[in-house]
This record gives structure tokens, C-alpha cells and sequence, in this order.
């Protein structure tokens, strides 16, 4: 099937409609073999501010006002470097060179095998996870300010946790006057592969990270959604929503269905799916999340297939954030959008082979308002 990544998006640029934000640069600490690792800063004049750091292409803060203009960090990460380096979750993490899973972590690609890591064993069936034991989200990236954001750039060499081909890759954040932050990634290759970025924020757009997100209200424009087996890989239906807990069609409290006896629920702890997004050209509306307390709401649109909802089943409070906060169950969600997991191994999914001479291209703008 079509790779969806690879056709030409209309694009409404962040940086072209409104004023861009002012970005800061600043030394944020260093990798372990000493190199240095920069972290910048972009400031709109709407109160919103952003971090995103060269180690992983990670976007390590977002704070944005309420409907009383008050401003509170609205997603889980580490106030240090060393947080980061020891994070085991992706806080925020820019997630490759595959995100979400892939069966066995194996896939063929024009009549050859290839082998991949097996950093994951939901159900006790062993997969490869978000690229591999080390990903690009613990990578360092090379930072450089634009005129209107943040460019990273990595070259993910042949072979790399598996993967074929030298992979060029190119990340850039921007925020403008109208609380949009842009996320977009490009890559070429020298050699067929598969790819499929990620962004991997975690969101609680109440301003407390202590706070369950289960309260909040979910929209997501999906009739359909892929079912898996025990091991989280879907097992290629197209499930509709309808008449099932997995309905985000109309704004849904997020806790509503979590604990209902379905299923697709069961076998995943709560909601860790992906979501088949209706179909469009270029950038759509994706999902929307609302917080009546604050006020907040968080609207996320995209130029991918699918959204993958994920309500932080495995965040157990072993993790301590910014503050010294015990991250527990559910106090955050994630909505990455992306191409279908495991489609390597799956005809029937949109492909995500990039060849030499192609470009993919993922977009995201994550808008932020209160009412």
C-alpha cells in the first residue's frame, strides 16, 4: 500500500501565518564521553514557552496559560540532563528509527530478513520497541536556531540497531504567536528501509503532574481502531469504534470506558492502541483533549495515518519528574501520531519502506488555548 509519509502535504506553516517566537540557547550539560548538549528555549509573546534539547531531539518542556492566564508545564520530563540520560519512558522523546512495535523484531524487506532488537516483551511475546535499545531519543542530535525554530539533525549509520541504510534525518520545532508548536521530520536514505518517527510527548494539560488525566475529555477523529494480541502487535484488523469503549468520536471522559470489561482493554492494561484517522490531505485535525478545571484544551492535527492513545498504563510512580514528582498510573497521556505498528510485517497496513531518491515527511502542530 501507499506509504502515506511520502506524498505531498499541504502544510499550513506555523512560521508563515504568525510571528515566531524568540528562541534562547543554552549549555544544558554533557553526554558521558563529554560532549556537550545544548538546550533552547522558544518564547512566544502569548505566555507559551518550549524547551527541546540536542540528546534525543527531545521536547523536555511545554508551558502554556489557563483561562486566567496562569502558565503551568503541561507535560512529564526531568528538570537535568541526567534525568534524561536515565529516562526509560521517552518523556517527550523524538522516537525512531521505527516507533511503536515491530512482531518478533523481525521484518523482510525485498526477500532479506533483517534483525532487530527485542527491547520489549509485553505478554511475554519479545518485540523490538521504539527503535531498539538505543533509539534516537538517546542519541545526540546537532542543534542549530532558524529563523523561525529549532533544526536537529542525525545520521543513523547502516545497521544501526538493525536497521539498512544510512539514514539522514532532520527534526525542527517551531512555535508561533498562536500556541502552535510545529514538529517536523524529514529523512532520505541511501538504501531501502522503513521508518516511522514519533513524537512522544506526555501530556496533562491541567497543570498538575500529581493530577489523573482520566477526568479529562478525548476526542479523537477515528472510526476505526487496530486490535492487537497479548504482545501489544495488532493483529491486522480494522475494528470500528462504534458501541465499544474505544468510541472518542464526540468529546469522551477519558476514564469512562478505561476499566470496562472489553477485550481489547483487557489484554493492553487500558488504552495503548492506535487509532485509524480519517482519511485527508495534508495536515488534519487528529485529537483534541479539554480540561474543564484549567480550562485547556489541546488540539493535536497531522499529516499521519494513525494515533496511537496511550494513558501511561506503566507509569507506576518509580519515576520522579521535575520536582522530585512521583509519576503514577494515568497522571499523563501520550497521542502519537504515526504509521501503523508492526507494518513491516503487514501487507494489508500502509507501507513504511523509504527508498533512495524519496523523502518522508511527518508533521505535527500540538495547539494550545483555554477557554
Amino acid at each position: 500500500m501507499k506509504n502515506p509519509f511520502k506524498s505531498v502535504a499541504v502544510f499550513l506553516s506555523v512560521a508563515t501565518t504568525v510571528a515566531a517566537a524568540s528562541i534562547k540557547e543554552e549549555k544544558f550539560g554533557e553526554m558521558p564521553d563529554g560532549r556537550e548538549v545544548k538546550i533552547f528555549t522558544l518564547e512566544n509573546g502569548k505566555g507559551m514557552r518550549v524547551k527541546v534539547t540536542e540528546y534525543g531531539a527531545i521536547l523536555a518542556s511545554v508551558e502554556a496559560p489557563d483561562r486566567d492566564g496562569k502558565s503551568a508545564e503541561l507535560t512529564h520530563g526531568h528538570d537535568t540532563l541526567e534525568g534524561w540520560l536515565k529516562d526509560t519512558s521517552y518523556f517527550g522523546a523524538t522516537v525512531g528509527r521505527f516507533g511503536n512495535r515491530i512482531a518478533d523484531g523481525k521484518f523482510t524487506l525485498d526477500g532479506k530478513e533483517y534483525t532487530l532488537a527485542k527491547n520489549n516483551n509485553p505478554g511475554g511475546m519479545p518485540c523490538s520497541l521504539h527503535g531498539g535499545k538505543v533509539g534516537f531519543n538517546k542519541v545526540l542530535w546537532k542543534g542549530t536556531k532558524t529563523a523561525d525554530g529549532v533544526e536537529f539533525t542525525y545520521l543513523s549509520k547502516d545497521g544501526e540497531e538493525g536497521f539498512p541504510g544510512n539514514l539522514s534525518v532532520k527534526v525542527t520545532y517551531t512555535l508561533n504567536d498562536d500556541n502552535e508548536l510545529g514538529w517536523h521530520a524529514t529523512a532520505t536514505t541511501d538504501a531501502p528501509t522503513v521508518v516511522n518517527l514519533v513524537q512522544h510527548a506526555y501530556w496533562n494539560i491541567s497543570g498538575d503532574p500529581a493530577a489523573p488525566v482520566t477526568d479529562q475529555m478525548l476526542t479523537l477523529e477515528a472510526d476505526h481502531y487496530l486490535p492487537t494480541n497479548k504482545g501489544l502487535i495488532p493483529t491486522g484488523e480494522r475494528a470500528p469504534v462504534a458501541g465499544t469503549p474505544m468510541d472518542f468520536t464526540k468529546p469522551t471522559e477519558i476514564g469512562k470506558g478505561v476499566g470496562e470489561n472489553f477485550p481489547a482493554l483487557k489484554l493492553a492494561g487500558g488504552y495503548d492502541h492506535a487509532w485509524v484517522l480519517r482519511p485527508g490531505d495534508g495536515v488534519r485535525k487528529a485529537a483534541t483533549v479539554e480540561d474543564s478545571k484549567s480550562g485547556r484544551i489541546l488540539t493535536v492535527s497531522t499529516d499521519a495515518p494513525a494515533i496511537h492513545f496511550y494513558l501511561g498504563n506503566f507509569l507506576d510512580g518509580g519515576v520522579k519528574g521535575r520536582g522530585g514528582v512521583a509519576y503514577h498510573k494515568r497522571t499523563a497521556l501520550c497521542l502519537e501520531t504515526e504509521a501503523f505498528p508492526d507494518a513491516p510485517n503487514q501487507p494489508s497496513f500502509p507501507t513504511t519502506v523509504l527508498r533512495p531518491g524519496e523523502t518522508y515527511q511527518h508533521r505535527i502542530i500540538f495547539k494550545l488555548s483555554a477557554r
